[in-house]
């Protein structure tokens, strides 16, 4: 089958989303199906506000019209709400294509963050982008509850899962710090909400892997602070598996693949009781949710790094893909052209459209566990 995924993350960009929408592709052409990206990197751009680093295309729609049109895909699938995102929703509703859609980030809380906008202003845009979706899939089931409760339709679980070859236990010795080693990593930007670790008064060392726009600033803010700026994949493995504890400070994130990744590496996890980190984290065993930040840090340094090891084992991400793929919705029948998005528009609630799974009939099913 052809798939089109619709992203505005997309490498050199790393994210979350980048890292999830590698391994479905890698894992899903695995099985003999085809994907075709349609990202930033293909249309003049410009830097995103606060995110030099994100391009924002400009006027897509022409392209990525035409980039459908010839690629002719089996199923289409909308992964963020910009301006690429709401070129692909057009053609679909204008064509009365069926399409899926995903929450990856919460926007509303970023948008009140950064520019004070109100959430009773910001999220009925975001439900109104993801309305037409056969379904908008969301990593968490707090996430899910959070969503429907804003009066989202058809939300679907579609969870994480990680590499549990690359993040696993190693040698602790290859950091040369003092210990306990707290590790925090991700993208270094004011959404993570860094500074709840930074300032914490912890014995032995705090360590900060990742970039983003606010490094510059909190390097100098903190200088007492271990900053490793971007590492590889397997530097960045390495790092996290000499740590004692991964603390993650974020409040807004939909997930959270860091904290997999820590825990893979036998590291357990301290965190905040938030969507995210309470859906990933099994307290008292793998972490500690604790509005006490501090306590949390200390009180995960007791906990079994074989526990921790064993629970991300249950998180592959095949699983992932099975999910992912089971919701996929499939075009059936083709419909010509409406040159009326108005008409298309309830058109498009209405196309008959078959859902099956993508995953290979001869390919052995996971077995959940």
């Amino acid at each position: 089958m052809k798939i089109a995924l619709i992203t505005e993350a997309w490498p050199p960009q790393v994210n979350g989303v980048v890292t999830t929408w590698g391994w479905m592709i890698r894992e899903l052409e695995q099985r003999g199906h085809t994907f075709m990206v349609i990202h930033p990197g293909l249309f003049r751009s410009v830097p995103a506000p606060r995110y030099p680093d994100v391009p924002i295309a400009l006027f897509p729609s022409r392209k990525v019209r035409r980039m459908l049109d010839e690629f002719a895909p089996d199923a289409i699938h909308i992964a963020t709400e910009g301006p690429i995102g709401r070129a692909a929703r057009k053609y679909c509703l204008a064509h009365a294509l069926p399409f899926t859609t995903s929450y990856h980030s919460q926007f509303p809380e970023y948008f009140k963050r950064y520019f004070r906008m109100p959430l009773a202003w910001s999220y009925p845009i975001f439900r109104q982008f993801h309305a037409p979706a056969v379904a908008t899939l969301a990593p968490t089931e707090s996430m899910i509850e959070r969503l429907v409760e804003r009066n989202f339709e058809h939300v679907e679980l579609w969870s994480r899962g990680v590499d549990s070859d690359m993040f696993r236990p190693r040698d602790k010795a290859f950091l040369d710090l003092p210990r306990p080693i707290f590790v925090c990593a991700g993208r270094v930007a004011l959404e993570k909400n860094l500074p709840a670790f930074l300032k914490l008064e912890l014995p032995g060392t705090k360590v900060v892997i990742g970039k983003g726009p606010a490094l510059k600033s909190l390097r100098k803010r903190f200088p007492k602070v271990v900053f490793k700026g971007f590492l590889e994949t397997e530097e960045m493995a390495k790092h996290v598996a000499a740590a004692d504890v991964s603390v993650f400070p974020s409040v807004t994130d939909t997930f959270g693949l860091v904290m997999l990744e820590a825990m893979a590496s036998g590291v357990p996890i301290a965190a905040f009781p938030v969507t995210g980190p309470k859906d990933v984290v099994e307290h008292g065993v793998t972490g500690i949710l604790d509005q006490d930040l501090a306590a949390a840090a200390t009180a995960a340094l007791d906990l079994n790094p074989e526990d921790c090891r064993r629970h991300a084992l249950t998180r592959p991400w095949s699983r992932s893909v099975d999910q992912l793929a089971k919701h996929l919705a499939w075009i059936s029948q083709p419909t010509t052209a409406n040159d009326s998005l108005e008409d298309s528009e309830s058109a498009g609630q209405t196309v008959a459209i078959a859902q099956a799974s993508c995953a290979d009939p001869g390919a052995p099913s996971h077995r959940e566990r």
